[in-house]
């Protein structure tokens, strides 16, 4: 499946997940994969690792309402947060943007207190 022959319906996708989700994340899978095997060969690597951390997020949460807050939280992440999209757009007018400044942090001991 070519991404230029892609057409997302979403009452089919809909349906099939209803109706059969074994195959519905069959057909999720091939269009994920096919999508990343159109992309240029230099970002294809970052597509895949991406894709693997959205999957591992998936699996670690323990319903799909909890999975879809979760990868709307790390969207907005990677468009709002430190060095995101927002900052990356903004090379465009100045080569020389200022990062975002690291907040403060206390510092926690892992180790136990000693008993005197």
């Amino acid at each position: 499946m070519s991404q230029r022959d892609f057409r997302f319906d979403f009452d089919e996708w809909m349906r099939l997940a209803k109706t059969d989700p074994a195959a519905f994340d069959a057909r999720r899978q091939q269009a994920i994969e096919a999508l990343i095997n159109e992309a240029p060969p230099h970002i294809r690597q970052r597509l895949e690792r991406f894709q693997w951390r959205i999957d591992v997020e998936r699996v670690r949460c323990e319903n799909p309402m909890q999975a879809c807050i979760k990868l709307s939280n790390m969207m907005w992440q990677l468009v709002y947060g430190d060095r995101g999209f927002l900052w990356s757009l903004s090379l465009l007018s100045d080569p020389n943007p200022v990062a975002p400044a690291a907040t403060a942090a206390s510092v926690v001991s892992l180790k136990p207190p000693r008993e005197t």
